[in-house]
């Protein structure tokens, strides 16, 4: 395959994560609107271009009152902060089809370095002709290092809410024509 533009099809792609919680138990959710630039050889992404931008108000934990919380000035801040932005600054082989993507992710006025784990799942042709491809990606990141600092102590010790928020990828991408 040669370098082209994909368009990432969001009803076949997804961006959860998961946070401890009560340092006991994981509570998950996922984020229902983002968009993806992306200009790659799927077949060897070292050169690729990756730009995601994920609209936070979309966030979803199954719980109204949790996912209002979380668009709140203690976590968030959607009003100031509405989007959470990712920009490939490298991206190195570590496998057959995984690599190491590296850029610049932005999220409550902060940017950081951050790695993600990419595996190229695949491609192929949709139904229609449409030339598909599929990636998954794994990361996490510290939420405190966002600025995003907001807990509560527990009386057996220990915090409300886990500082480190682990994410799982999935994305199908079509071939801009």
């Amino acid at each position: 395959m040669s370098k082209a533009k994909w368009v990432v099809d969001s009803t076949h792609s997804s961006i959860d994560f998961t946070v401890k919680h009560m340092m006991i138990a994981k509570v998950k959710g996922t984020f229902h609107t983002f968009a993806a630039d992306i200009e790659a050889d799927p077949t060897d992404l070292t050169s690729a271009e990756i730009r995601f931008e994920v609209e936070l108000t979309s966030i979803d934990t199954r719980n109204a009152d949790r996912d209002n919380h979380l668009r709140t000035a203690d976590f968030f801040d959607v009003e100031q902060y509405p989007k959470m932005t990712f920009k490939s600054t490298s991206i190195e082989r570590d496998g057959d089809d995984e690599y190491e993507v590296t850029g610049d992710l932005t999220l409550h006025g902060v940017t950081r370095s951050e790695t993600f784990s990419v595996t190229f799942e695949g491609s192929g042709k949709d139904p229609w002709g449409n030339e598909k491809v599929g990636f998954s990606g794994k990361g996490s990141i510290k939420r405190s290092d966002y600025g995003l600092t907001y807990n509560a102590a527990l009386e057996t010790g220990g915090v409300l809410i886990g500082d480190e928020v682990t994410f799982s990828i999935e994305i199908e991408a079509a071939k801009q024509a």
